[in-house]
C-alpha cells in the first residue's frame, strides 16, 4: 500500500472512530469515505459514463440521510423525466406511474413498447457499454424512443439505488422500494422478449420476515437445474439479476435474493440468517420446474460467506461460488481498522449490534474457519488479490481448507474482482454448467 493510501486510510479510520466523517463530508466530499469501488458499482449496473457519476459524486458532501438521497434521487427524476418524454411519443405510460405500487400498469403492453430495444437489458453483462443505446439509435432509429425509454427507466433505478445505499434510514428504504419497483417493472415487462420467465417470489420465513426475490427460468423449460444467487450486504435483487440476464440461454434457472439483515428484513444479521438459505432451498427444491437433484449457489461479497457457509451445511447443493467471502479473519476488529464509519454503521444495523465491541462479538460468532474442511462439492472461490474491504486471506483460506475447491485470484484487482468482472462471470458460468448440467446438455449449449 502506498503512503498516499496509508495516510487516505489514515485519515477514514480517525474519522470513523471519531464519529467526525459527516463533519470532514462536508469539507471534502463523500467520495474518500465510500468503498473504492463505488463509482464501478453503479456505473457497471447502469451503464452510465463513469466521469459522469463521478461528477454526481464530487457534488456530493452529505451521508445525513435526506441530504443523501435527495442527491441521489435528484438524478433518477432526470432520468425518469427521460423516459417520460419517449414513453410519452409511443403512446405508452407515463413514467411515474410506474412508480406507484397502486397503479393498474398493463406490464405486457409496455414490454411491447419496450421489446425493439430489449438487447440494452438482456445483453448488458457484469459490465453494461454506456454506448450502447447511441448504437442502437443508430442502427436502429425505429427503435430510439424505446432505447431511450428503456435507458431511461434503468438508470433512474441504479440512481434510486445508490440514494438507498446502504439503506437503513427513512429516506433511503424509500429510495430502495422506488429502484425495487422499477426493476420489478422492466424485468417483467421484457421477459417474454428475453425468451424467459420471471416470477416475482415472496417467500415467507417467520412471523415477521420473507424472502423477496425474482426467479428466472427458460421459457417452457421443465426439470431444469438452479442457481441460487445471494448479493452483498447492500446489494439489491435488481443489482444480482440483470448482469446474469446475459447468461438466461446457458440452459440454467437463476433464483436471486438479498442478503438476511438487509433492506426489506426485519430480522438482524445472525449464523441463524442459515435457516432462511435452508428455507429456499426448500423452496427451490420443491418448485415444479426445478430440477431438485442439480442446485448451485453463487455469492458476492457477504453473499459469497453464505454461499460457503451452505456449501458446508446443505447436502443439497451440489456445486458453489464464492466471490469476494469474508469469513474468518475480516471478522477480526484489527481488520476494521481505515473502515469508512457509513461501512461501519451498515453492519452495526445489519447485526443489531450496539456498540462496537459489540459488533466484534456478533461477528466473531460469524466465523467460517472450522466449516472449510467440512465443504464435499466443487466451490470455486474468486476475489481481488488486494481487496480494500474484505481480507483476501479469507478467499485463500477457504481454497486451502475446502477439499475440492478452486483459486482464482484477480492481480492488482480489489473487492469481488470488479475489474475483472467479464471475465469470472464467464468463468463462474462455465463452472455451475460443469457440475450442473449434462455432457449432453453442455455439448448442446456450446453449438
Amino acid at each position: 500500500m502506498s503512503l498516499p493510501e496509508l495516510a487516505k486510510r489514515a485519515m477514514v479510520g480517525a474519522c470513523a472512530l471519531t464519529h467526525t466523517t459527516e463533519g470532514a463530508t462536508r469539507r471534502f466530499g463523500a467520495a474518500p469515505f465510500l468503498p473504492r469501488l463505488f463509482v464501478d458499482r453503479f456505473t457497471h449496473l447502469g451503464g452510465m459514463p463513469p466521469e459522469r457519476f463521478r461528477g454526481q459524486l464530487a457534488a456530493c458532501r452529505s451521508f445525513e440521510d435526506a441530504r443523501w438521497a435527495g442527491h441521489w434521487s435528484g438524478f433518477a427524476e432526470e432520468q425518469l423525466s427521460r423516459a417520460d418524454a419517449a414513453l410519452s411519443r409511443m403512446g405508452g405510460p407515463r413514467a411515474q406511474r410506474l412508480l406507484d405500487p397502486t397503479a393498474a400498469i398493463d406490464v405486457r403492453a409496455l414490454g411491447e413498447l419496450l421489446a425493439p430495444a430489449v438487447t440494452i437489458l438482456a445483453d448488458r453483462g457484469p459490465v453494461a457499454d454506456p454506448d450502447a443505446v447511441a448504437r442502437l439509435c443508430a442502427e436502429h432509429p425505429a427503435a430510439a424512443d424505446a432505447a431511450t425509454a428503456l435507458d431511461g427507466l434503468i438508470e433512474a433505478m441504479v440512481y434510486e439505488f445508490a440514494a438507498a445505499w446502504p439503506g437503513w434510514t427513512p429516506h433511503r428504504l424509500r429510495a430502495y422500494e422506488r429502484s425495487h419497483r422499477l426493476g420489478e417493472i422492466v424485468l417483467t415487462a421484457l421477459a417474454p422478449a428475453m425468451g424467459v420467465t420471471i416470477e416475482t417470489v415472496r417467500i415467507p420465513i417467520d412471523d415477521t420476515d420473507a424472502v423477496r426475490g425474482y426467479l428466472m427460468l427458460p421459457a417452457g423449460a421443465t426439470s431444469v437445474p438452479m442457481v441460487l444467487v445471494s448479493n452483498g450486504i447492500e446489494g439489491t435483487l435488481a443489482e444480482a439479476m440483470l448482469p446474469l440476464l446475459a447468461y438466461r440461454a446457458a440452459g440454467m434457472g437463476i433464483f436471486v435474493m438479498e442478503m438476511p439483515g438487509t433492506y426489506s428484513y426485519r430480522q438482524p444479521l445472525s449464523p441463524a440468517a442459515e435457516g432462511v438459505y435452508s428455507t429456499v432451498i426448500d423452496f427451490l427444491a420443491a418448485h415444479p420446474r426445478v430440477d431438485a437433484h442439480r442446485i448451485g449457489m453463487v455469492g458476492f461479497s457477504f453473499g459469497a460467506y453464505w454461499s460457503t457457509r451452505m456449501a458446508a451445511v446443505d447436502p443439497r447443493l451440489k456445486v458453489a461460488v464464492a466471490n469476494g467471502a469474508p469469513t474468518h479473519r475480516t471478522f477480526s476488529p484489527l481488520a476494521s481498522i481505515g473502515t469508512p464509519e457509513i461501512m461501519v454503521s451498515t453492519l452495526r444495523s445489519a447485526t443489531a449490534a450496539t456498540s462496537l465491541s459489540d459488533l466484534s462479538r456478533k461477528l466473531a460468532k460469524l466465523s467460517l474457519a472450522q466449516h472449510y474442511r467440512k465443504i464435499p462439492i466443487p466451490l470455486l472461490v474468486i476475489n481481488g488479490a488486494h481487496d480494500t474491504l474484505v481480507s483476501t486471506q479469507d478467499s485463500i483460506d477457504i481454497a486451502i481448507g475446502a477439499p475440492h475447491a478452486q483459486l482464482v485470484l484477480y492481480a492488482g484487482d480489489d473487492h469481488c474482482a470488479m475489474g475483472h468482472a467479464e471475465q469470472w462471470s464467464a468463468l463462474s458460468m462455465r463452472f455451475l454448467r460443469e457440475h450442473l448440467l449434462t455432457g449432453e446438455t453442455v455439448a448442446e449449449m456450446a453449438r
